[in-house]
């Protein structure tokens, strides 16, 4: 015995004990009860399931907040603070739309029990919330790109899943909301985007409403944003020299512009250069200008971003004169054996066009007339086109279409 009394393990080890039951004693006396205010404590509501049930919701609250003076152990209290403390009203048991006045559950940290603490003061002692019938509106989901696409690219039109969503609250509340949009901030888009983004409810000013108390059908709508390579392609048309103009006498403008931003491939895009949107025969221009409409007309790999339909393009001839010659000289042929015929028109009008020089060496003898009839099938007079033919040299041409009235009997 005396062996062990004389042990230094014996004395540090009774060091120890000594140490942890002086400690548990000072700790023992210092956790004295203290009282202590929260303040701005949250209030949370539970059983409003069952209120949505009856087609009832919560209008609002008398208070959000309260404070609670309570009497707890210095240990407990440093625990206790608006973060970790709360209260409930329970609303489940409301029937109808009107106010009720509701004691409040006070909600502690999970190591804390009810019985640790004693609640000295409510404010407020009971809280009154307003009960209201459902009210709810359907919306459409609007996309909004608050970004970019990237140069040389172009966004299409946004797909939507759902297209709509509904907006469940008090009146009051839903009807604060002008629009529901799904918001893409991202930048420099070089290809089609996928995904989910959340919704924002905007007020009739296009402000961002945020804490209303309101429920949505969905909270994110999927969104696919197709981006495509677009390139600015020249409208273009081909002239046909005729009727004394070559190509180089005219001039021509396109409306509402000359050109368009076409969408594709980048592979398909470098063999497209230019839109040809149809041929013009100059023969057919009668006066010195001459505005004609074309559909713009893309091959299928192509999509028009522009949204361009048509095009109005002005035909312009340049430094050209006219004149017109009364021509007797008119000649029928094929005409079917079994019908004579002969035209009716004595004398027609004929316009050329080229430089004032050569118009005026010609004289109307040079011009023939001649009418085909092998397509005649029947007795009667009626217009029948004409071939008009011009013997003399130089840069002269006879402008327009024309025909005579033959008259055709058995």
């Amino acid at each position: 015995m005396s062996r062990v009394l004389e042990s230094k393990w014996f004395y540090m080890i009774v060091s120890i004990l000594l140490a942890v039951v002086f400690w548990s004693y000072v700790r023992t006396e210092q956790d004295v009860e203290q009282e202590i205010t929260l303040r701005s404590v949250p209030v949370q509501i539970t059983g409003e399931n069952i209120l949505e049930n009856q087609n009832m919701t919560v209008a609002g609250l008398s208070h959000k907040t309260v404070s609670l003076r309570v009497s707890c152990p210095i240990s407990v209290g440093r625990q206790l603070n608006n973060r970790t403390v709360s209260v409930t009203v329970d609303v489940s048991r409301c029937s109808g739309a009107q106010n009720y006045e509701l004691t409040y559950n006070i909600n502690y940290p999970e190591n804390i029990t009810p019985n640790q603490v004693q609640v000295l003061e409510r404010n407020p002692q009971r809280i009154s919330v307003s009960i209201e019938q459902m009210y709810t509106s359907t919306y459409e989901i609007e996309f909004v790109h608050k970004g970019s696409v990237a140069d040389g690219y172009q966004s299409g039109t946004a797909v939507i899943n759902p297209t709509l969503v509904t907006v469940s609250g008090p009146e009051d509340n839903v009807k604060q909301v002008n629009k529901v949009v799904a918001v893409l901030t991202q930048e420099e888009l070089s290809s089609r985007f996928s995904g989910d983004l959340p919704l924002m409810l905007l007020d009739a000013d296009g402000n961002t409403i945020t804490g209303l108390d309101v429920k949505l059908s969905a909270t994110t709508a999927y969104v696919t944003l197709p981006v495509v390579v677009v390139k600015e392609i020249p409208l273009t048309v081909n002239l046909i020299g005729g009727g004394g103009a070559a190509p180089e006498d005219a001039d021509y403008s396109i409306e509402p512009q000359d050109t368009i931003m076409v969408s594709g491939s980048e592979e398909d895009l470098a063999g497209l250069n230019a839109l040809n949107l149809g041929d013009v025969d100059l023969a057919q221009i009668a006066g010195s200008s001459e505005t004609r409409t074309f559909p713009v007309q893309l091959d299928p790999r192509f999509e028009n971003v522009s949204g361009i339909t048509e095009a109005q393009v002005t035909i312009t001839l340049k430094d050209l004169a006219t004149k017109d010659f009364q021509v007797e000289n008119i000649e029928l042929v094929n005409t079917p054996s079994i019908y004579t015929a002969h035209s009716t028109t004595q004398v027609r009008t004929i316009t050329l066009r080229g430089d004032q020089e050569a118009l005026d060496a010609i004289s109307p003898s040079q011009i023939q007339i001649v009418a085909d009839l092998s397509n005649v099938a029947a007795e009667g007079s009626y217009p029948v086109p004409v071939r008009v033919y011009l013997n003399a040299a130089g840069n002269v041409g006879v402008v327009g279409s024309y025909s005579i009235i033959v008259n055709v009997s058995s």
